[in-house]
This record gives structure tokens, C-alpha cells and sequence, in this order.
């Protein structure tokens, strides 16, 4: 594990670079649906700030490392028509195979967040990297063959407020333009938004952000497994460094 991005996947058999370009063969299962991962290259001082302290900038950049390849181990497990990293920063190996990366645009994450469905298609599902917990049954309701019958939108709430997927079975960037991100209200407002639209709306369950020290305990519990709650083990001082905001 580096500290400054998600473990090497290793190049496959058959020599097929890391960093993919656009219509090259997915790895993974096949579906109708798009898969997006909006995410920051793991550079200390740049990505989960608000886990120091009682982390230090490099720690808490190798935790979001950890959180992204987890989220990424799990689209591609996940049936998809594509698999795009819509990426703030500069991809490197840690990219594995099967994975596009596009940058994101500029402007606030409103912007951003619309730029990135307005590049799709068709049917396309949005997940951020600060829900390593994510796995793939959670996920499979909005991926199934069914997933987009008399069903215009998928929304994942978050317990701070805000939301860990959308999905929009007509990708419209005005349905983000505006919708204040950040706050409190960004689920409420972007659901009520989804709705406004006439559009039909169906919901995954409420998950936990990794912002703070304390929420990243309670996520690495819910997810032992993963490569998130290893190097939280490893980093955490005999349970000394749980901390506070």
C-alpha cells in the first residue's frame, strides 16, 4: 500500500494497460447501465482533511486510497455497461484494468457532478469514494435488469444529509446545476429536485460518509473485510487515535 494511492492491481495476462481509454472491452459483468466513481487523486492535503487529526495528511490520503480501491474493487464486480473514474487529479497504476478514467470539469461539485452525467449516454448510477462499505448485493437493485422499469432515478442518502449514489435512467445535468453540495440539506434538495422533474424515484439504503475519524471507525466495523479497515487497523494506535472532529 503506498501512501499516496490505492495498492498496484498488477497489469493482466494478456498486457491490457491500467489506465483504459474509452471503448476499450470492460473487465466485469455486462449490464445496461453506466457506473461512475467521482473521486480525488489521494494526495496528502488535498483529500479527507477533515480526518486531521488526529491522522496526519499522508495517513489520511493512504485512507482514501484504501476507500477508493475498495469502491473500485466493487464496480467492477458490478454489471455495467461501462466503468468510468471521474477523476480530480492524475490517474496512475493504482487504476486497475477495466476502469476509464475521465477528468472531472471544473467549476463547484455541482458542476462537476452534472459534467459527469452529461458525458453519459444512457442509464448511468454515480458513487462517490467515501463509502468503501458499498458491496455489490447494496448496489444490485439499481443494476438489475429491472432496475430501470417504471423507475426514472435511484437515490442513496447519506446520515450527514448529503447522498452516496444517484443514478438517472435519462442522464440530465440540469437535474444537479444549482443544488447546494455540502450542507445539511444537499440530499433533501437534490431528491426533492429528482421529484420536481416528475421523475420516479427509488431509494438504497441510508450509508455513512467517511468525513471524520469517528465515522471512519464505524465504517471500517461495518466492513472489516476491506482494504479501508486494514490500513485503519494498522494506522490506529492500539484504539488511541478513534478521535473527534
Amino acid at each position: 500500500m503506498s501512501a499516496y494511492g490505492p495498492p498496484a492491481y498488477g497489469p493482466p495476462s494478456h498486457g491490457a494497460p491500467a489506465y483504459e481509454p474509452a471503448g476499450t472491452t470492460p473487465y466485469g459483468p455486462t449490464g445496461p447501465t453506466e457506473l461512475l466513481v467521482i473521486a480525488k487523486e489521494p494526495v496528502p492535503g488535498r483529500v479527507k482533511t477533515r480526518l486531521c487529526p488526529p491522522f496526519t495528511p499522508a495517513e489520511a490520503a493512504e485512507l482514501a486510497a484504501a476507500a477508493l480501491a475498495d469502491t473500485l474493487e466493487t464496480v467492477l464486480a458490478l454489471p455495467a455497461r461501462r466503468r468510468v473514474l471521474v477523476l480530480d487529479g492524475r490517474p496512475g497504476a493504482w487504476v486497475p484494468p477495466g476502469v476509464e478514467v475521465v477528468p472531472q470539469s471544473a467549476g463547484g461539485l455541482d458542476e462537476r457532478l452534472a459534467a459527469a452525467f452529461g458525458r453519459c449516454t444512457g442509464p448511468a448510477l454515480l458513487v462517490g469514494m467515501d463509502t468503501p462499505q458499498i458491496t455489490p448485493a447494496l448496489l444490485a437493485p439499481a443494476l438489475a435488469p429491472d432496475a430501470w422499469e417504471r423507475c426514472d432515478a435511484w437515490f442513496g442518502p447519506a446520515e450527514d444529509g448529503g447522498f452516496w449514489a444517484l443514478g438517472l435512467a435519462h442522464p440530465d445535468p440540469a437535474l444537479l446545476r444549482g443544488v447546494p453540495m455540502s450542507v445539511p440539506e444537499t440530499g433533501a434538495v437534490q431528491r426533492h429536485r429528482l421529484v420536481e422533474a416528475g421523475l420516479a424515484v427509488r431509494d438504497l439504503p441510508v450509508l455513512l460518509d467517511v468525513d471524520t475519524a469517528p465515522d471512519a471507525h464505524r465504517v471500517a466495523a461495518g466492513a472489516p473485510e476491506g482494504r479501508f479497515a486494514a490500513v485503519l487497523g494498522r494506522l490506529t494506535d492500539a484504539g488511541a487515535r478513534v478521535g473527534t472532529r
